[in-house]
């Protein structure tokens, strides 16, 4: 079997990032209507079809409206935008979110991640411990300036806590911000690779973990909303400084 590679970044995917970028600038503002698109897709220099499945993509994301018989019409993504928008809106702004954004990211992440933690002490499985306590074993043997790993082992480990909870809507929702949240603690763990901050970190996955092993759901859910509210902290200091500039003209 001959197996060749794929070209990944196809028209398609070209006329996506090309629209989108017209949208979230707001060069393209909202309710206008789209040109015909026979007309747009000779102005991007594309085939009909590729324009057609691009719009059908950015439809999905919230960013626009195809209404039969009438054309395409650009929504306000912050009312019709779903999950997808955030990694769009992350690569528009090179890895900036707007205070309000990253504001409403954290808040969601307390509401959700304190039930998956409360969740995960009443209903978790041995698998799922033996995973969680893997992962600790992991982030100690790895080494300080791998920031890289690090920011992957503490995804896994919140993502490991919504699977525990045996709820089966938590971990996607979690995995479907993976982009977004990564980008977020490799920042957070970049920042303080050889502090004290970081070792707290490690030392709340531990007593999370102790927490969930003795099933203890009020003192789980306690221990995930103290150590979100440290990395916020923490983060916060990190983000704003380093988008200081695009904050100030917000």
């Amino acid at each position: 079997m001959s197996i060749e590679k794929l070209n990944i970044y196809t028209a398609k995917q070209a006329c996506i990032n090309r629209l989108e970028e017209l949208i979230l600038s707001g060069e393209l503002k909202i309710g206008a209507r789209l040109p015909a698109e026979r007309d747009l897709a000779a102005r991007l220099g594309i085939s009909r079809p590729v324009l057609h499945e691009a719009l059908v993509d950015l439809a999905a994301k919230g960013l626009v409206q195809i209404a039969p018989r009438r054309g395409v019409f650009i929504n306000d993504f912050r009312t019709y935008g779903s999950i997808a928008i955030l990694e769009s809106l992350l690569s528009y702004h090179n890895g900036s979110l707007d205070p309000a954004m990253l504001q409403s990211m954290l808040a969601m992440r307390m509401l959700l991640e304190t039930e998956t933690a409360r969740l995960a002490a009443l209903n978790h499985k041995p698998e799922h411990l033996k995973i969680l306590q893997d992962i600790l074993i992991q982030e100690q043997q790895t080494e300080p300036g791998d920031t890289e790993q690090r920011t992957q082992l503490d995804f896994s480990f919140h993502l490991q806590v919504a699977v525990a909870s045996e709820n089966l809507v938590y971990p996607m929702i979690i995995n479907s911000f993976k982009a977004v949240y990564t980008n977020l603690t490799g920042k957070f763990f970049a920042a303080y690779a050889n502090s004290a901050v970081i070792v707290q970190v490690f030392e709340y996955h531990s007593l999370l973990v102790k927490a969930i092993q003795q099933r203890d759901p009020h003192s789980a859910s306690t221990i995930m909303g103290e150590m979100l509210q440290h990395g916020e902290q923490n983060l916060r200091a990190v983000y704003y400084k380093e988008h200081e500039h695009v904050y100030h003209h917000a």
